[in-house]
């Protein structure tokens, strides 16, 4: 029986066990400033860009996913038994980084999330000991891709902000990510509505 992998965040009690180099390790994924300002949207609201770094900001991550996922589409969410009501949590979360995007605030207080992505780097994935999408994909022939593939998931926008600049911030910080990390290939699964009795899904097929 192999030992159960180091979580990246202090979302567990063995992170208390994490090493000041694995620590360090981490810091060094994001830019040394990584909080980035724009506007966007019908009225120019200010957007802020931010790397999740406590157990709060990744709350407020699930619970928008939560609200998208369950909500607005309709899916059946498997949570760990005790976890808090309305949040959306798998076991990958604790090892991933979390993207965020949110409102400007004039208070000092962080706003509201309004868009995420969640991302496994090459390391994680190696603690945590595979990836999402390998629970509904055989992954198999992307083992060459591996030491520089990222996994991105659970991407959602709130409805208010699907025609402004929080996917666009969204990718941007992506794209950043990539480039810093020196890594050049992203996966991750997708999902798609069949409110429509299935025919975009069927298209995509054909497509594929």
């Amino acid at each position: 029986m192999r030992d159960l992998p180091l979580p990246t965040l202090p979302m567990a009690d063995l992170s208390s066990q994490l090493s000041a180099e694995s620590r360090a390790a981490r810091r060094s994924l994001h830019p040394s400033s990584d909080t980035q300002q724009l506007t966007g949207g019908k009225q120019r609201q200010a957007l802020e860009v931010v790397w999740a770094r406590t157990e709060e900001d990744v709350r407020a991550a699930q619970r928008l996913r939560y609200d998208i996922f369950a909500g607005e589409m309709g899916a059946r969410l498997s949570v760990p038994p005790g976890s808090p009501e309305g949040h959306d949590i798998d076991l990958f979360d604790s090892y991933c980084e979390h993207l965020l995007v949110r409102l400007g605030s004039d208070n000092g207080e962080p706003g509201e999330v309004i868009g995420t992505y969640r991302v496994m780097t090459p390391d994680a994935a190696k603690r945590v000991g595979g990836l999402y999408s390998e629970t509904e994909f055989d992954l198999t022939r992307l083992r060459p891709l591996r030491g520089k593939m990222v996994e991105l998931g659970r991407s959602c926008v709130h409805p208010d902000h699907r025609h402004g600049g929080a996917i666009m911030a969204l990718w941007g910080a992506l794209a950043e990510f990539m480039v810093r990390n020196d890594l050049d290939t992203m996966i991750g699964c997708a999902s798609i509505s069949m409110r429509d009795g299935g025919h975009v899904a069927a298209s995509l097929w054909e497509q594929l």
